[in-house]
């Protein structure tokens, strides 16, 4: 069924294999787009002038011009939103997050290698990340992998409490600020720590969009953030390590993959395993954060609600913070609602940088957003909940 009654959105399809040219044109037919192809980078990119699709699908292996290069020149002379159709091998997990960074909305593997007859197997998945992204919102112009370093060590802002934070701070000296992870002189310990509990916890949930978005916000904290940070973004198994493993080298903190049972301690980001829910659990009077299954009450994993329902059942409200990003749908709304209502602290993304305004609009619908902020200044109201003086 078209989208449209009247004007069908229009998808260009960039693929150097005339097989998955003719199956990516037939699916996305059937569910009622209007569909070109293209047989390289180049190609792509002059037909998109040409075209001007809601869309473009890209592959990033082809000859001449690869998606990458092809994505870079698109977002600069069109943005246009972007779905990376690859094959889900280490190289091409690399290069897919490598294309998010550059701008891409979303992707989509390859079932079975780079051609492959069994694409119709995920055709579903297809279709609903296109029609998604053909509601996206994109920014024009290619940003440098890691632009959130620079002000990775900006200090904390005025307080206030409230809707929208005003962050007034000094820019940050010219001086690279991704220094080396040396701890800070360490404070005695507080009476949560003496419990076993963080003095503070975030939880961040993010889906379409995210790690790009994510750029934006987690290189912004420095290393000597005093809480630990938990993040649910939806993705497949395979994916998480190598994105934890890209904002490690992004980040003053350190990012890992939560693949095992591992403690809540300060300096350290914690990522939920793809192909798995994220829950916080108590061990010998300590919190840790595990992999669980995926819950099947939940269409979306790693799932943000299971997470903070988690938190919440271990962590008294007014010490988490909750915040929720870009995605469609409403994964997170629910429970950083209930994380308000409790007293707790939450961020809702605003619709000016939100790539999808679906999960964070949730929030705010639902009053559960104390905080609308455009993604730049997360960080910034982070770094002034952790430290109040």
């Amino acid at each position: 069924m078209p989208t449209s009654a009247s004007t069908p959105k229009k998808v260009l399809v960039v693929d150097d294999s005339a097989l998955m040219r003719k199956v990516l044109r037939e699916v996305l037919t059937d569910a009622g787009f209007e569909v070109e192809s293209a047989r390289s980078g180049m190609e792509g990119v002059n037909l998109a002038q040409q075209f001007l699709p809601d869309v473009v699908t890209l592959d990033i292996n082809m000859p001449e011009m690869d998606g990458l290069t092809a994505l870079s020149l698109l977002m600069s002379i069109r943005p246009t939103p972007v779905v990376m159709v690859s094959s889900l091998t280490q190289q091409g997990t690399i290069s897919t997050l490598e294309a998010l960074a550059l701008g891409a909305v979303d992707y989509v593997a390859k079932p079975g290698g780079t051609i492959s007859l069994n694409l119709r197997e995920i055709s579903d998945e297809l279709v609903r990340k296109v029609r998604t992204a053909s509601t996206a919102r994109v920014s024009g112009g290619v940003r440098a992998p890691g632009v959130g370093q620079a002000t990775a060590m900006r200090r904390q802002v005025p307080r206030t409490r409230g809707a929208i934070v005003e962050p007034n701070v000094p820019e940050p000296s010219s001086r690279a600020t991704r220094t080396a992870r040396t701890a800070p002189v360490p404070a005695p310990p507080s009476p949560a720590a003496r419990l076993g509990l963080p003095d503070g916890l975030v939880v961040i949930g993010v889906s379409t969009g995210g790690p790009r978005t994510l750029e934006d916000v987690l290189p912004r904290l420095p290393a000597d953030f005093p809480w630990p940070v938990l993040v649910a973004q939806h993705m497949p198994p395979h994916f998480t390590a190598a994105f934890a493993q890209r904002m490690d080298q992004l980040c003053a903190l350190q990012v890992r993959e939560c693949n095992a049972p591992m403690p809540l301690q300060a300096g350290q980001i914690l990522v939920a395993q793809g192909g798995h829910d994220m829950v916080v659990v108590e061990r010998l009077g300590r919190l840790l954060a595990q992999p669980a299954p995926e819950s099947p009450a939940h269409p979306w994993h790693p799932c943000v609600d299971v997470l903070v329902d988690s938190v919440m059942k271990h962590m008294p409200a007014e010490r988490v913070v909750g915040v929720l990003l870009t995605g469609m749908g409403d994964d997170g709304a629910s429970s950083m609602t209930r994380l308000r209502q409790r007293g707790g602290h939450t961020i809702a993304e605003s619709a000016e940088t939100a790539v999808v305004y679906g999960m964070p609009q949730e929030l705010v619908n639902r009053a559960g957003a104390e905080c609308v902020l455009p993604v730049q200044r997360i960080g910034d109201q982070l770094l002034h909940w952790a430290r109040p003086h």
